[in-house]
């Protein structure tokens, strides 16, 4: 990774624990986020995973339109340090501890490869 690539992907982990904690406290059954990127790719190779705990959860923050309002609470940070997307939706993906455990052993490795 190049020292440019090491500078900005501080500054999205920054701005992404900082929409994090803010969901953590807004959304039940949201736990963590996270992003995989390819910087020889960026912006269009980011995509930020937002995890809850459960199906059930995660369906219920859907039917209350919280998954929108993660998604304006990462969009608001990025834009913080300039970086925006016109969909961001595009980029953003929600799933659930629940099913990395069922379909691939609790292995988050294995699932985002």
């Amino acid at each position: 990774m190049k020292k440019t690539d090491k500078k900005i992907d501080k500054q999205i982990c920054l701005a992404l624990t900082s929409a994090c904690e803010a969901a953590k406290l807004q959304v039940q059954g949201f736990q963590w986020l996270t992003h995989l990127v390819n910087y020889k790719k960026f912006p269009e190779s980011l995509s930020i995973i937002c995890i809850f705990d459960t199906k059930a959860g995660l369906d219920q923050a859907r039917q209350q339109m919280k998954d929108q309002l993660i998604v304006s609470l990462i969009k608001n940070e990025l834009e913080q340090i300039n970086i925006s997307f016109k969909q961001l939706n595009r980029y953003v993906f929600f799933d659930t501890e629940e099913a990395c455990e069922v379909e691939h052993n609790g292995n988050w490795s294995k699932r985002f490869g």
